[in-house]
């Protein structure tokens, strides 16, 4: 019998962790604050789902006998998922920037997303989204009780666990006590006051609200980790009677109010991720005074400073121990309080020992005097964001050991001159990033011809206005991106170690040498197609033809209409080449035979029609993959014999697709996903039964009502998915009995499949996944055993 994965059993407890994990990805926290979302949002759902997870253990248990308690449960699996597919679409509308980011293919879109910006229609949907969610789960919350559902503190597992409170009486003379990551535990009892033994206590991602106060009569206690306890809001008044503590970690907390007498403590080192200077008296940055701060700390909502006084107290250029420091401030300036945002920016000055410093929405008009000097000559990254006011840019050429430096939204900044560089004549010695991005003012960039010896990495992005003066030499430059610089008309600096170019919508960019060092070069917009590949288009271009002889990755995208036809034969040596978005791209056209060819995109080309006559020769190549071809009736000839090494093959939404390839599948194809191409589906038969590797096959948006046909999988086959079909009622057994090696079958999303085969499935398949919309069939599984 196969096994029907469901929300069940020890499955369910693993889904809900994999759950909390993602909750905690920084792909969804970025996202959420990068967009203005509300964070609150993903808290009370991480809270709520906890204290839903601490009486599933009770709940499965008792779903035998109680069918109230059964319907709950597959209440709160509907709930889960809702929350996995929402997770799933932020993180698909993160990771599709990301990646962009990380390819070097950066447009505006991108960056404008990564920026704060008004909340678009798709985040006002994710945020609706979200508060459905999180209602449906504060309800199935909310019904624990009325069910019978309890949670007993106890550690241990099965009949083996015990209460904490007759774990504390009989362990008191216990030194190390780590409860960590017990999801359900919400209290810790006074009895741990008895525990006076305890060296070290560290209840770090628990559901605790506050710590008793016998807490305080640790008087041994040197270590309190509190980390991610997101319900805890203070600490216990008397926690400076714990004189022995030398420890005291608050990462990812919402604790707001320190302690009173806290900083009696001299040995103590705090550890605290963040702290939000509060309007109340209760909350202010004076609190950090006496706090002997250690690791790094983001200091937020510091418009709330009323007394630029008060800043002073905060006593940041004595703290040694703290080597990285977040100043922000948030995007509500008061334009008559820009000197008091400078006074207070002035009077926040770190320490010497600062390494990494950054400066988020600086609202006063110029940066403290402390950047302007050598005070922080141990800094080795620095980053100035949205400070939109500020018109010139302090001397940072001074800072001896800065390695990374990013400048983004300084909107007033029109010109960057040799102020920036300081009196020094090797300006910027240790620098190896440099970013600017979103500077809309920028317009002349006076270099210092010595500047940047060491520099490995520069990015212009949305710099509009920017009409010039690249350095002109920069010799152990790696990688140069230009993006959405339109005016720039300027020569490339010369960079004989250049491996990586990007360019996008770059103006007039000139090389006035041969960049033999490029490996991967990447062209987004039809301008800068021109600049670049004239034996692609018929303009001028500065890199001659010979040079790409050497290129190994090649990415064509987004609106290259002068690009027809591109040929294999000038990329001799290329390991990966993407083509998207070339809207008059018709051909591929090959001579030769590819040695080195491995991984072939060809995306949203709607002209493209054709591979070489001959087929496409391209012994190495593993991973193929067509998507959005409206065009493109058949794929390469003789597809078994030029593509011997193909692993991977994708098609999507190739609605003209009829032809498979005469001769059949290459012998090593071991997956294949064909999407929305139901003529393709119809006219396959012999090709794809005939296959001795494939192993997996996924079919998506197929207009068919019975699947698979007799003989259609191929014998070698172990996992098939089906998903998004929607005019998808039977399952033919016949076909899924041919290959006998099948053992996973996926349905996901097909909502009219009613049932599983009369015969029932093949004995060959061990498990069963049922996903998504497919209501009618989770119905008739879910049925006792003997009905189905």
């Amino acid at each position: 019998m196969p096994v029907i994965e469901t929300l069940g059993g020890a499955l369910f407890g693993a889904v809900l962790q994999v759950l909390f994990d993602r909750l905690d990805s920084h792909h969804v926290f970025d996202y959420f604050r990068r967009r203005k979302l509300n964070e609150k949002l993903l808290y009370k759902l991480k809270v709520k789902l906890l204290s839903i997870n601490n009486v599933i253990d009770d709940a499965e248990q008792k779903q035998f006998i109680n069918s109230h308690v059964k319907a709950w449960l597959d209440e709160v699996k509907d709930a889960v998922f809702d929350a996995e597919d929402l997770l799933d679409e932020i993180d698909y509308e993160f990771c599709k920037y990301k990646l962009k980011a990380e390819s070097q293919t950066r447009s505006k879109k991108v960056w404008k997303f990564f920026k704060p910006s008004p909340k678009s229609f798709f985040d006002k949907k994710i945020e609706s989204r979200m508060e459905q969610v999180l209602e449906q789960i504060e309800f199935l919350s909310s019904q624990k009780g009325d069910l019978g559902l309890e949670y007993v503190s106890s550690v241990g597992v099965g009949p083996e666990s015990m209460p904490m409170d007759e774990l504390f009486s009989k362990l008191k003379f216990l030194r190390v006590l780590s409860l960590s990551c017990c999801r359900g535990l919400k209290e810790i009892p006074g009895l741990v006051g008895d525990l006076k033994h305890l060296r070290s206590l560290d209840l770090s991602s628990t559901l605790i609200e506050k710590l008793p106060d016998s807490t305080c009569s640790l008087y041994n206690l040197q270590i309190l980790k509190l980390n991610s306890c997101f319900n805890l809001k203070e600490l216990p008044s008397n926690l400076h009677k714990l004189t022995n503590l030398h420890r005291l970690e608050l990462m990812k907390t919402n604790v707001i109010k320190m302690p009173v007498h806290l900083g009696k403590l001299n040995n103590l080192q705090v550890l605290m991720s963040s702290f939000g200077v509060g309007k109340s008296s209760e909350f202010t940055i004076q609190q950090l005074g006496d706090l002997n701060l250690r690791g790094g700390i983001t200091i937020e909502d510091l418009q709330n400073i009323l007394n630029p006084l008060d800043a002073v107290a905060a006593d940041l250029k004595n703290k040694r121990n703290l080597v990285e420091l977040t100043l922000k401030w948030n995007h509500n300036w008061n334009f008559a309080d820009l000197i008091k945002e400078r006074e207070v920016l002035e009077n926040l000055q770190p320490s010497k020992h600062l390494e990494k410093l950054s400066i988020w929405n600086y609202g006063g008009t110029q940066f403290p005097s402390w950047l302007a000097s050598t005070s922080l000559s141990s800094v080795v990254s620095l980053s100035l964001e949205n400070c939109n006011f500020c018109t010139h840019l302090p001397p940072l050429g001074l800072f001896p050991y800065l390695k990374d430096l990013t400048i983004s939204g300084l909107d007033e900044i029109v010109s960057i001159n040799a102020d920036f560089f300081g009196s020094t004549s090797s300006s910027f010695s240790s620098l190896e990033t440099l970013k600017f991005s979103f500077m809309y003012g920028w317009e002349n960039w006076e270099c210092q011809a010595d500047a940047f010896a060491r520099l490995q990495y520069l990015s212009l992005i949305d710099c509009p206005k920017l009409k010039g003066n690249l350095p002109e030499k920069l010799l152990q430059l790696k990688k140069l991106l230009i993006s959405e610089c339109k005016e720039l008309v300027a020569s490339a600096p010369v960079a004989p170690e250049i491996c990586e170019l990007n360019l996008q919508d770059c103006g007039k960019l000139h090389f006035d040498y041969h960049p033999t060092a490029l490996r991967r070069l990447t062209i987004i917009g039809d301008s800068s197609m021109q600049l670049s590949l004239d034996f692609l288009c018929k303009s001028k271009t500065n890199i001659p033809v010979s040079c790409y002889d050497f290129l190994e990755t090649l990415d064509i995208n987004d609106g290259c209409d002068s690009l027809m036809s591109i040929s294999l034969d000038f990329f001799p040596k290329l390991l990966r080449l993407c083509l998207k978005y070339c809207h008059n791209l018709h051909t591929i056209s090959q001579r030769h035979t590819h040695n080195h060819l491995k991984d072939l995109q060809i995306i949203g080309c709607p002209q493209f029609q054709s591979f070489p006559d001959e087929g496409l020769s391209a012994p190495w190549l593993e991973s193929f993959a067509m998507k959005r071809l409206h065009k493109l009736k058949s794929l390469p000839q003789h597809m078994h014999i030029l593509l011997p090494s193909l692993i991977s093959l994708l098609i999507h939404d190739c609605p003209q697709m009829e032809i498979l390839s005469d001769g059949g599948l290459p012998s090593n194809l071991e997956n294949m996903n064909i999407s929305n191409c139901s003529r393709l589906v119809a006219s396959l038969k012999g090709p794809l039964g005939a296959n001795t590797s494939l192993q997996t096959l996924t079919i998506q948006e197929v207009d068919v009502e019975s699947f698979p046909s007799e003989c259609f999988l191929p014998i070698s086959l172990t996992c098939l998915i089906i998903r998004d079909c929607s005019h998808l009622k039977t399952l033919n057994y016949k076909g899924l009995c041919n290959p006998s090696s099948l053992k996973k079958l996926t349905l996901f999303d097909c909502p009219n499949i009613r049932c599983l085969p009369e015969e029932g499935l093949p004995k060959s398949i061990s498990t069963l996944r049922i996903l998504g919309n497919c209501p009618l069939l989770k119905e008739s599984s879910q049925k006792p055993q003997g009905q189905d």
